[in-house]
């Protein structure tokens, strides 16, 4: 059925056979475009469009990448010769600093291996940092940051921290970087394949579920708002990433966001995580991760899910954030 807008135009509600045999033109283009795209344009960025029983392609033509979608020797090889060099930050602050030793020991045999990689650690206990043997190329940064009472605090300043970071640190420094949270730990591969602009982690608690169960922030008054009718995917607030200038621009907007809503006494449903979703609601990421890039622990795998490559540890929350 059209809309008022519609009917003003077409003068009926029924369809003309000159209107269906336009919109059935724009079907097969759209068609052919998406065929073109999976079967010749992909392939040669080492990407497919193999796996069935999957999204594997999001309507604005980003890759979502399953294992069996992508070349890693073609990616790798691609990569090698451009001289990348990938940074990642991890928030150990307060009781979080147990989780960091597993984080870095499976980070050195899983992310970007045989790549340029600095871990930039931000905690507020730098003498409890454990000693990690890193191979040639790759390297730690401690950034001492302040010890807080609420846990909501320390997640809702990671962005004001890594914009300074980037800001301060890594531009012209580097080319791409992932922001991915210390109670986690590495499985599997993780590398070239999830390079991008922006890019964005299916948050692997409800990419079965209708989009009316996404927990986005469904307040009007908060600036991460997200309405009913809008929304693609529910992603995780644990691991994103992409390049320097679009990780530094997500970065600025949602602290400012955070801010200005924190200014009206209001506190987004999920602190940084929500504002988050509201700028890739707006502003779509170049590749989308499937939920094998932050599983949990606490899930059983689901048969799609073919490989588990990073995922959050079992943890009792009451025992180590402050005012959990």
């Amino acid at each position: 059925k059209f809309s008022s807008s519609h009917n003003s135009l077409f003068q009926s509600e029924v369809p003309t056979a000159q209107h269906r045999k336009r919109v059935s033109m724009k079907m097969i283009l759209r068609v052919s475009a998406l065929f073109v795209f999976c079967l010749f344009v992909m392939p040669l960025c080492g990407f497919n469009c193999s796996r069935t029983d999957v999204v594997t392609l999001t309507p604005w033509l980003a890759p979502v990448v399953w294992e069996g979608t992508f070349n890693p020797d073609l990616l790798d090889s691609i990569y090698q010769q451009q001289d990348i060099s990938v940074a990642a930050t991890v928030f150990a602050v307060g009781k979080y600093i147990m989780f960091l030793k597993n984080f870095l020991e499976t980070a050195e045999e899983y992310f970007f291996v045989g790549f340029k990689v600095h871990i930039y650690v931000f905690t507020d206990r730098p003498d409890e940092v454990p000693q990690v043997k890193m191979a040639p190329g790759r390297q730690l940064t401690v950034l001492p940051v302040p010890s807080s009472n609420r846990w909501q605090e320390i997640s809702a300043r990671r962005m004001e921290l890594i914009q300074k970071l980037i800001e301060e640190r890594l531009q012209g420094h580097g080319k791409y970087i992932f922001c991915l949270d210390v109670d986690s730990k590495f499985h599997g591969r993780w590398g070239t394949e999830s390079l991008g602009g922006l890019v964005a982690v299916i948050h692997p608690g409800y990419y079965w579920d209708p989009r009316s169960n996404f927990p986005y922030e469904r307040r009007p008054q908060s600036r991460a708002y997200v309405a009913e009718e809008e929304g693609d995917f529910y992603y995780c607030g644990g691991a994103f990433g992409g390049s320097l200038e679009e990780v530094l621009l997500l970065a600025k907007t949602c602290r400012s966001n955070f801010e200005a809503d924190a200014k009206e006494g209001i506190e987004a449903a999920w602190q940084e995580e929500s504002h988050l979703n509201r700028y890739m609601w707006i502003n779509k990421p170049s590749k989308v991760l499937s939920p094998e890039y932050l599983w949990q622990d606490f899930k059983s795998r689901n048969s799609e899910i073919h490989i588990i490559r990073f995922s959050g540890v079992v943890k009792n929350y009451a025992e180590i954030r402050p005012n959990a």
